[in-house]
């Protein structure tokens, strides 16, 4: 499962948005700052081109994993206190009906030995409310860990959630590309870094919607996958 994740979440949304960092690296500084480095180039071609870019998309993984858990996740859900597997619990949240609240609290009660806030106490002591079910979703996840069903809605998340962030890299990297291509007057370059920029900037001006849409989808699975454990 865990080599699934790291193909399926996170290396190919650092495939998707490598492009423009292998654009700037491969040709802008290539021809601006290789010149000079010819002769290795055309000793070991295909080595230089082919270790360059791997070495770029491995670590873009990393900064991807970095930037869309540390700025995107953390603006959103400041940790998981405002995930949707926390609100999606709380009294006041009506994406889930009473009842089956009571059975989810219940069970996590029997199970784990965590009995969260009534109703009354919720709302006279929202934020520890909020602690006690991150804590509880916690031992749900450990306990789901081999659960295939959740494990697919854990990919689409975590392949959401690191497009995202690779995206904010992505449009940076287009942005520089655009502005070296209108200094060169490189028309070519410039109508491509343009459609890169348009391409990689959609994901982040909907980033606050998609990545709460997978985390629904993802919390509904968690709690559902749940109820269904014996």
């Amino acid at each position: 499962m865990m080599n699934q994740y790291f193909i399926r979440a996170r290396l190919f949304p650092t495939i998707l948005t490598s492009i423009p960092i292998i654009i700037f690296i491969n040709y802008v500084l290539n021809k601006e700052i290789y010149p000079s480095l010819d002769q290795i180039y055309t000793i070991l071609p295909t080595l230089t081109g082919f270790g360059i870019s791997a070495a770029i998309i491995f670590l873009s993984i990393q900064i991807n994993r970095i930037v869309s858990k540390e700025l995107f996740q953390k603006i959103y859900f400041k940790e998981e206190i405002e995930m949707p597997t926390t609100k999606m619990l709380l009294w006041k949240d009506s994406k889930l009906d009473k009842n089956t609240k009571s059975k989810i609290r219940q069970k996590i009660n029997k199970d784990f030995q965590i009995k969260l806030k009534n109703e009354i106490e919720e709302v006279s002591d929202l934020e520890e409310s909020k602690k006690q079910i991150v804590f509880a979703v916690s031992q749900i996840r450990n306990l789901l860990r081999g659960n295939a069903f959740l494990f697919q809605h854990n990919l689409e998340y975590g392949f959401i959630r690191n497009l995202i962030g690779g995206s904010s890299m992505a449009s940076l990297i287009s942005a520089i590309i655009l502005i070296y291509a209108i200094l060169t007057k490189d028309n070519t370059l410039e109508i491509t870094s343009i459609i890169l920029l348009t391409i990689y900037i959609l994901p982040i001006i909907f980033s606050k919607f998609i990545i709460n849409k997978f985390g629904n989808y993802y919390a509904k699975t968690l709690y559902e996958q749940f109820l269904t454990e014996k």
